[in-house]
């Protein structure tokens, strides 16, 4: 599932996000949802959600 729709997102979630340093080559961070960032419905590139880590960027895909 891709991560344009902030309903199929939670905290808790298990997710592969890119950061905004990562956009161009397309690299995926995998992590914890702790934070949605994004307060529209959806996003065309990705709802933007901060980790457990505290990193931020958007989710490319919600992991079961």
């Amino acid at each position: 599932m891709d991560g344009r729709k902030r309903a199929d997102i939670k905290p808790g979630a298990h997710v592969r996000i890119v950061l905004k340093r990562d956009q161009r080559t397309g690299v995926l961070t995998e992590g914890v949802v702790a934070k949605l960032l994004t307060k529209s419905r959806q996003h065309p590139h990705g709802i933007k959600v901060r980790l457990e880590d505290g990193q931020v960027g958007r989710v490319k895909e919600i992991l079961a």
